[in-house]
């Protein structure tokens, strides 16, 4: 999407260890017109599947996901929270989480009556850097619900999660794919 390249070359910064601040518009301050334009784009890159959830991660992801439930028929969206509260009753799917960002493991939980086999899940976040959305595709998978694909607002291609998620099979839909980051350089994937 020529549009985030735009903007992440505008308004986002490099800092150290590979770190990219886009908080100005999409994950601290959200411009919402924006939003709306990437949810526009998930729905058009994922028109035709059934999707009829969404699931992200506890904190930056759901914002973006609740822009784009939308564009997809107002679909709930469900995320994965990062610990687990009094107010969580029942039985829940577990995964192990590793945040680039923060550095930090969390065990992440989503209640059982929000994902079952009759769902079509589309897991959407705002960014892909080592594969953690390969832990939602767990719960996913432990629900018995079926995949529809991964919609990423920015994927870090040089640090492969993406990739592994296609070797696996999985539909992964990055709207920005940064190959090269540097405090000097970013280089888009074509």
């Amino acid at each position: 999407m020529e549009q985030l390249k735009q903007r992440i070359l505008e308004d986002g910064t490099v800092k150290p260890g590979n770190v990219l601040k886009v908080d100005s518009f999409l994950n601290h301050q959200i411009d919402i017109a924006f939003m709306n334009q990437i949810g526009a784009e998930f729905a058009r890159r994922f028109a035709g599947s059934p999707v009829n959830k969404i699931l992200t991660i506890e904190a930056s992801g759901i914002g973006i996901a609740a822009i784009c439930a939308q564009h997809f028929n107002n679909a709930p969206v469900v995320f994965a929270k990062k610990s687990k509260s009094l107010n969580l009753d029942g039985d829940l799917y577990h995964a192990r989480v590793e945040s680039f960002t923060h550095k930090t493991v969390s065990d992440v939980v989503v209640s059982k009556k929000f994902l079952s086999p009759a769902d079509h899940v589309l897991v959407i976040d705002d960014f892909l850097a080592n594969g953690c959305a390969s832990r939602l595709i767990e719960i996913i998978g432990q629900s018995g619900a079926t995949l529809e694909g991964c919609g990423i607002a920015i994927e870090k291609g040089f640090q492969h999660g993406g990739d592994r998620l296609r070797e696996r099979g999985i539909r992964v839909e990055s709207l920005a794919i940064i190959e090269e980051m540097s405090d000097t350089t970013l280089t888009f994937r074509d």
